[in-house]
């Protein structure tokens, strides 16, 4: 594989900037809606590799207390033992176990994801949106990706049924990443 000059550039480490990062979700509420939610709080690395992408790693640490829906009393809901448990599991964690260029700026990552104690596969695409140094110096690199997940194979079960039939909450949930991360160093 070749790359431009410019990707190869861009190899090295990162760290992701969460005041210019959103790690967000959406989930079907009461089979008529969406309700959209992120989390305040995480940390995280990436490990860029502009001359082979499959070298490229990436890791994220979420705090799962900083759930924001909008909602005090829906996040209060999600913080209890009926969905994250928090005093129990208070991260959910991310380690990419694979790396793969899809051609132009596709990307391909594929990890372990764990929530509640459970570890399953994770494969999010990615695209990537640029490089630029900002104002104050910092090289920056940005990425969207996305990826669906069925909560209940996380153990996520809780639900309640609907009068007109139906379920409250889908057990789909759509993962949005919008990622700024600064080269370390």
């Amino acid at each position: 594989m070749t790359t431009t000059p410019d990707l190869a550039t861009l190899t090295g480490e990162y760290t992701i900037d969460p005041a210019h990062t959103t790690i967000g979700f959406t989930a079907r509420h009461a089979m008529v809606t969406n309700v959209k939610g992120k989390f305040l709080d995480f940390s995280g690395t990436l490990h860029l590799d502009g001359a082979d992408p499959s070298h490229s790693t990436a890791s994220l640490d979420v705090t799962m207390d900083s759930i924001d829906t909008g909602s005090p009393d829906r996040d209060g809901h999600l913080k209890s033992s009926d969905f994250f448990k928090t005093d129990e599991f208070p991260k959910m964690t991310f380690r990419s176990t694979r790396a793969e260029s899809l051609g132009g700026d596709d990307y391909r990552i594929t990890g372990d994801l764990t929530i509640l104690g459970t570890t399953k596969p994770l494969t999010i695409d990615l695209e990537f949106n640029g490089a630029a140094k900002d104002p104050f110096g910092n090289e920056r690199v940005g990425f969207e990706g996305k990826a669906d997940i069925k909560r209940s194979e996380w153990g996520l079960t809780w639900n309640a049924a609907l009068e007109t039939g139906g379920v409250l909450v889908s057990d789909k949930i759509k993962l949005n990443f919008d990622i700024s991360a600064i080269k370390q160093g």
